[in-house]
C-alpha cells in the first residue's frame, strides 16, 4: 500500500469551498492525486481560503468530465454511500475498506468517490465501484460535510499506512499473494458491455426489458475483483460463443 496510488475523486461538487477544505484534509493524511469530475465552479477564491496552505493539490487537481474518465486506470474503486439501495452492493465501514486496500500491491491505482452534496452518487456510479463505504455516523443526525467524510477516510487510510499488519487484520483473505495485476476499471466496462452484447445476441437478455440483471451480473464480477487474465478469459468465452451462435 503506498498512499500516492489512491485517488480520491469528487462528482459534481457544488460549493467550491468544500473542495478546498477536502485538499486540506487529503493533505493532512498525506494524499495527493485528486480528481474533480465536471465540478460546478472551479478553481474559485473560497477553494483555495479553505485549503489552507494546500493549494499545491487544488493547482495539480486533474478536472475530467464523466466519472469513467475519472477512474478507468483504477484496478479497486469504493463508491461513498448514505443511504441503502435497491440491489445491495458490498458495504464495509471506513476502517474495513482500509484493510483491503492494505493488501493490494503496490502501484495498484485505487480510487475512493464521492457524490454530490445534496444527493451523494447515483445508483448508475455506485455500480462503477467494486464496493461501497458507509461511514458509521449517528443515524439521528447523519449528514457530513464531504470535506469531514473525506477527513474520516483518509485519516482510516493514514493508520492503514502506519500499521499494515493491523490494518490486513481486518480485510479479506485470499490466503495468498496474488499473480497477476488487476483488471483495471476501463478493461472491466469494455468486458461488460461486451457480454451485455452477447446476452442481447442469445436472447437472453431482452433490451426492451432489461429488468436488473446487467447491474446484477455487475455486482458478481465486482465482489470477485479481476485480474486482467481472468478478464481475458471471459473476453475469450465470449468470442467463443459469438463465433459458435454464427455458425
Amino acid at each position: 500500500m503506498n498512499l500516492s496510488d489512491i485517488r480520491i475523486v469528487l462528482v459534481n461538487t457544488t460549493h467550491s469551498g468544500n473542495i478546498g477544505g477536502v485538499a486540506r484534509a487529503m493533505k493532512n493524511m498525506g494524499l495527493s492525486d485528486l480528481v474533480l469530475v465536471k465540478p460546478n465552479v472551479f478553481p474559485s477564491d473560497d477553494a483555495v481560503a479553505r485549503a489552507s496552505g494546500a493549494t499545491d493539490l487544488l493547482d495539480n487537481a486533474t478536472l475530467v468530465e464523466t466519472l469513467p474518465e475519472a477512474i478507468a486506470d483504477a484496478s479497486l474503486v469504493f463508491g461513498t454511500s448514505a443511504r441503502g439501495r435497491h440491489i445491495p452492493w458490498p458495504v464495509m465501514d471506513p476502517r474495513e475498506m482500509a484493510g483491503v486496500v492494505s493488501r493490494v500491491q503496490e502501484g495498484t491505482k485505487v480510487a475512493i468517490v464521492f457524490g454530490r452534496e445534496d444527493r451523494g452518487l447515483t445508483n448508475e456510479e455506485l455500480q462503477l465501484c467494486h464496493h461501497h463505504v458507509h461511514i458509521p455516523s449517528n443515524e439521528s443526525f447523519s449528514s457530513l460535510n464531504i470535506a469531514a467524510a473525506v477527513q474520516v477516510i483518509t485519516y482510516e487510510l493514514r493508520m492503514a499506512e502506519l500499521a499494515p499488519e493491523q490494518a490486513k487484520q481486518d480485510a479479506p483473505q485470499w490466503g495468498t499473494e496474488w499473480d497477476i495485476d488487476l483488471a483495471e476499471h476501463k478493461e472491466l466496462e469494455l468486458m461488460y458491455a461486451h457480454l451485455e452484447k452477447v446476452l442481447v445476441e442469445i436472447d437472453f437478455l431482452d433490451p426492451d426489458n432489461p429488468r436488473q440483471l446487467m447491474p446484477r451480473l455487475r455486482r458478481v464480477f465486482q465482489r470477485a475483483v479481476l485480474d486482467k487474465v481472468e478478464v481475458n478469459i471471459v473476453r475469450g468465452i465470449l468470442t467463443h460463443i459469438e463465433k459458435t451462435n454464427k455458425q
